[in-house]
């Protein structure tokens, strides 16, 4: 089983790079949205959702990117995690005030319209998902294809 880690490590981080990414540039193309999306929650000044929501998409892109090269991998991972306990603990924040809101993951987010419901607890299994990849490379950041791995003499 020792010599499939860094294969299992590969592909977590290759998903995890694959997400953020995704993430990142389906909001980086509008700001303004991304912003309006963090303001949903409720949780921040309208100012500081704003912020927020313009810095995310490159916080997110950086990580996809440094996660996709193998560069950094346990900071990265350690990174990710953190901001994956964050969207959690908004969604589920959300859920339990009553909000209807789409969590703005990979969408531009905001108030859902009449009639739609929001989808919490899928969301939060989804983001736990993401999670558990993230603490495979906290726990084993060796992988495969990485800049990191070159850096250590690896092959």
């Amino acid at each position: 089983m020792t010599a499939a880690w860094p294969w299992i490590s590969t592909v977590a981080r290759l998903g995890l790079a694959a997400v953020f990414l995704t993430a990142g540039l389906l909001k980086v193309g509008d700001l303004a949205a991304s912003g309006r999306a963090v303001n949903a929650y409720r949780l921040f000044s309208y100012d500081t959702a704003k912020v927020i929501g313009a810095v995310q998409p490159f916080l997110e892109i950086a990580l996809g990117l440094l996660l996709l090269i193998g560069l950094a991998v346990r900071l990265s991972a350690a990174i990710a995690a953190l901001l994956l306990v964050i969207f959690i603990a908004g969604i589920v924040s959300a859920w339990a005030r009553g909000l209807q809101i789409d969590c703005g993951c990979f969408s531009k987010g905001g108030d859902l319209a009449a009639g739609r419901t929001a989808q919490y607890g899928l969301e939060i299994l989804r983001d736990v998902g993401f999670l558990i990849l993230a603490g495979i490379l906290l726990a084993k950041p060796r992988t495969r294809f990485s800049l990191d791995g070159l850096l250590m003499g690896e092959r």
